[in-house]
């Protein structure tokens, strides 16, 4: 969970700060009058939304159309995690304190025996450089709208919580925290099928280079990409009501 707060850089502090979305009247809660994007009157506070699409507006239309594209796209699930296999191939040092499961050599071997196709540009960035030219793709932030895919465990599913955060207060905080449970699902997903032993976390290993544990691993990310085009349906109806294609209205007494 610890890396989902240090990657994502969005602390439990602001978790805590509840925001019930665009539209919600809280009656009689005038104390968030010197909240940012947020308008009081005699009648309680709500966000402002004039300048909220002010100062959003480029967020909103990137977040938006790329949820969208993701959304048009077929799921892939042959991946099989690999991206953090890719990331320490041949390589002494890694990111992680946690010590290989097969070794460095038989670490290896098994990106030697398979196909790269991780089509993720924030995870191909960390492929060593001796694993960068195995991949079938070079993806970069530059064509992220033409490249993520909703099979994917980081974009189409761990980066949900991202955007979620990165359009509060505007977005509930209900479906922020309803995007985190997944991404703690993905994640765990994404370590047990990687190359580190990660029995000592409490975390049994999905052993990708084998037949049984390809079939485990693509069964639990086909149920993320299930649950995630739930939650990016919520998202994006979220965001065209704050970005002014869609409105609703509800207070909280």
């Amino acid at each position: 969970m610890d890396f989902l707060f240090e990657y994502y850089g969005f602390t439990p502090g602001k978790m805590r700060r509840w925001h019930p979305g665009a539209g919600v009247l809280l009656q009689g809660c005038n104390e968030r009058e010197n909240w940012p994007l947020y308008q009081t009157s005699q009648e309680g506070a709500q966000l402002d939304l004039a300048a909220y699409r002010s100062k959003r507006k480029g967020a909103l239309a990137f977040i938006g159309q790329l949820l969208a594209n993701i959304d048009s796209r077929p799921a892939q699930f042959s991946c099989f995690g690999l991206h953090e296999w890719a990331m320490v191939y041949r390589q002494g040092e890694h990111r992680h304190p946690l010590p290989l499961r097969l070794g460095q050599a038989g670490t290896d071997a098994v990106v030697d025996a398979h196909e790269l196709r991780c089509t993720h540009a924030d995870a191909y960035r960390f492929f060593t450089a001796a694993a960068a030219p195995k991949n079938l793709g070079r993806p970069t932030y530059h064509d992220q709208l033409e490249t993520e895919q909703p099979g994917c465990i980081h974009a189409g599913s761990m980066d949900l919580y991202r955007w979620a955060f990165k359009l509060s207060p505007g977005i509930s905080s209900d479906l922020l925290v309803e995007c985190f449970q997944h991404a703690i699902k993905a994640r765990e997903l994404d370590m047990a099928s990687s190359p580190y032993d990660t029995t000592s976390l409490g975390l049994p290993n999905i052993a990708i280079e084998t037949p049984e544990g390809k079939a485990e691993h693509v069964s639990r990310q086909r149920a993320l990409a299930d649950r995630a085009r739930e939650l990016r349906t919520k998202l994006r109806l979220e965001i065209g009501v704050l970005s002014g294609s869609g409105e609703h209205l509800s207070e909280i007494c």
